[in-house]
C-alpha cells in the first residue's frame, strides 16, 4: 500500500526507461486498485505486463468492496496477486479461499500468483515443508488440468519480508525443488513449465545468486520494486541468468 499518482508515474516511467528493450523476462507491475487506470497508461506499448494485489473469489454480486476479474481486465490486468502473506496473516484469509481466489481469477482469464509460505516459528519447528505444501495441497484441490499450467507460484518465506533477512539461495532452492516435486503428482506439464518465484527481501545484491538456482523462475520483488534502480538491476539479474 504505497505509492500516489505523482510518484507512481515517476516510478514507472523510470523502470520503462531502465528496462528499455529486456525481452529475457517477463516483467509484471502489480499496484493497488486506485492506480490501475494509471499504471494501464503509462506501460502501454512496453512489454511490461499489469496485475492487481488481489481479487474476489466471486464472478460477481453482491459483494461490496471487492474487486471481480472482469473488472481487473477491464484496466489492463492479465496478473493478480492471491493469498500474499499479508493477506493471510491481517485479513484472515485461509488456503481455500485463496484457492477459490485462483480458481475465479483464472476463469475470469487472469494468471493467478499464488503465494505460499512459513512464518519464522513454523521454520525453527521444522515445519516448513508441511506447512508450504499444505498451502499448495489446498491449490491443487481446486485447480487442476489445463487450468493449472496457468498458475504461477511465489514462495515467501514470511520470515524473510520486509525484515532484511533472505533465505540462503540453496534453502530457498530447498522448497522450490519441493513445490515443483508436488505439482508434479498432480501434472507432469504443469510442473515442468509453472514458473515459481522467490519472494523475501529479493535485491539486486542477491538476484543473481538467487536466480542462479534451477527451481528460482523470478522474484516476486517488494522493497526493491518501489525504486527504480534496484527493480531494473533485479530485472537484469534474472535476465542474464535466463539467457545463460
Amino acid at each position: 500500500m504505497h505509492g500516489n499518482l505523482a510518484t507512481n508515474a515517476e516510478l514507472l516511467r523510470a523502470i520503462v526507461a531502465g528496462l528499455g528493450s529486456l525481452q529475457s523476462c517477463r516483467v509484471v507491475v502489480c499496484a493497488p486498485f486506485p492506480y490501475l487506470g494509471q499504471v494501464q497508461a503509462l506501460i502501454g506499448g512496453t512489454s511490461i505486463a499489469a496485475g492487481a494485489q488481489d481479487v474476489s473469489a466471486h464472478e460477481r454480486g453482491a459483494y461490496t468492496g471487492q474487486v471481480a476479474p472482469a473488472m481487473l481486465r477491464e484496466f489492463g490486468c492479465s496478473f493478480v496477486i492471491v493469498g500474499h502473506s499479508e493477506r493471510r496473516a491481517l485479513c484472515g484469509e485461509t488456503s481455500k479461499e485463496v484457492a477459490a481466489k485462483a480458481a475465479q481469477a483464472l476463469s475470469g482469464g487472469l494468471v493467478p500468483i499464488v503465494c505460499v509460505g512459513e512464518t519464522l516459528e513454523e521454520r525453527e519447528a521444522g515445519r516448513t515443508e508441511g506447512v508450504v505444501s499444505g498451502q499448495l495441497e489446498a491449490l491443487l484441490a481446486a485447480v487442476s488440468g489445463q487450468a493449472l499450467e496457468r498458475v504461477v507460484l511465489a514462495y515467501e518465506p514470511v520470515w524473510a519480508i520486509g525484515t532484511g533477512k533472505t533465505a540462503r539461495p540453496e534453502e530457498a532452492e530447498q522448497v522450490h525443488a519441493m513445490l515443483r516435486a508436488v505439482v508434479r503428482r498432480a501434472s507432469e506439464k504443469a510442473a515442468a513449465g509453472m514458473p515459481i518465484l522467490y519472494g523475501g527481501s529479493v535485491k539486486p545484491g542477491n538476484a543473481k545468486e538467487l536466480f542462479a538456482q534451477p527451481d528460482i523462475d523470478g522474484g516476486l520483488i517488494g522493497g526493491a520494486s518501489l525504486v527504480a534502480q534496484e527493480f531494473v538491476a533485479i530485472a537484469d539479474a534474472l535476465g542474464a541468468a535466463r539467457a545463460g
